[in-house]
């Protein structure tokens, strides 16, 4: 029955994206003619549009420029942050991490009016900055949640033998902390990464030229109010989506390790 079951989740995942992927070679005609037929010719015709008539090179920029940025002050900040509330007893110190950690459950949807006037009132509209700071906020209570649980399952004595060795505060941190909950930064990190790459939403809502957009905004320039071309449109959701199946496939481990850190304790 496990063995149905995973072989039921592996198809639902991989699926769609085969199907997506052998699209890509196809022509409009064809995919609106037979869907599930295989390309009568197989061409790249699509992906050559695509970095053509769309500036791809320009969006991957922006996409890695704010996707890395968010990510690093996501670890950075929210680190810290983490490691206060795991370590470090204060009046309130449950009520602030379940409030933080609530605030996975807003929908994005129900907060893009009052973002979208702030970044207006910041005049942070239609920049990469605005974009990486919505972004460091999106991806805050979860980098909070996966953090705090894997400081939690770290020795206390290890920092109490740093501070009689005359450590302070920030170096024994840095550099005892740090390097044993490598596996739970790099899972807050793919995180992060993965929510500020394949975000849509914020990123065609808070931007309005090409030079802060970022690569799933490239999709609008394939859909039309009377037609769609789905082969060019499908040639840049792959090309959206092989850099997080790389990534993924890199760090995988760590991910499993940082994510099942906190049913150890915590």
């Amino acid at each position: 029955m496990r063995i149905i079951f995973l072989i039921i989740v592996v198809l639902v995942s991989l699926v769609p994206f085969i199907w997506a992927f052998l699209s890509t070679f196809k022509t409009n005609k064809e995919i609106l003619s037979s869907a599930f037929s295989m390309p009568e010719v197989w061409s790249i015709k699509n992906y050559i549009d695509v970095l053509q008539e769309t500036p791809m090179l320009l969006f991957y920029m922006n996409s890695l420029i704010v996707s890395l940025a968010s990510t690093l002050v996501c670890l950075l900040i929210f680190g810290m942050a983490a490691y206060a509330l795991a370590r470090f007893k204060f009046k309130g110190r449950g009520i602030i991490f379940g409030i933080l950690t609530l605030s996975m459950l807003v929908p994005v949807t129900a907060i893009i009016f009052p973002v979208y006037r702030l970044m207006n009132d910041l005049g942070l509209y239609d920049t990469r900055l605005g974009l990486i700071l919505v972004y460091t906020a999106i991806s805050m209570p979860v980098s909070l949640y996966i953090l705090r649980s894997f400081f939690m399952t770290i020795p206390k004595e290890l920092e109490e033998a740093a501070y009689i060795d005359g450590a302070s505060f920030l170096r024994t941190y840095f550099t005892v902390i740090v390097p044993i909950a490598k596996p739970g930064f790099a899972a807050a990190a793919v995180l992060a990464f993965l929510t500020a790459w394949n975000d849509f939403f914020y990123a065609y809502i808070l931007t309005s030229g090409t030079g802060s957009r970022t690569v799933p905004v490239a999709i609008k320039h394939f859909q039309s109010e009377y037609a769609t071309n789905y082969g060019r449109m499908f040639a840049t959701i792959i090309l959206i989506v092989i850099p997080t199946v790389l990534i993924y496939l890199a760090l995988h481990k760590k991910i499993e390790e940082g994510l099942v850190a906190g049913s150890v304790k915590g």
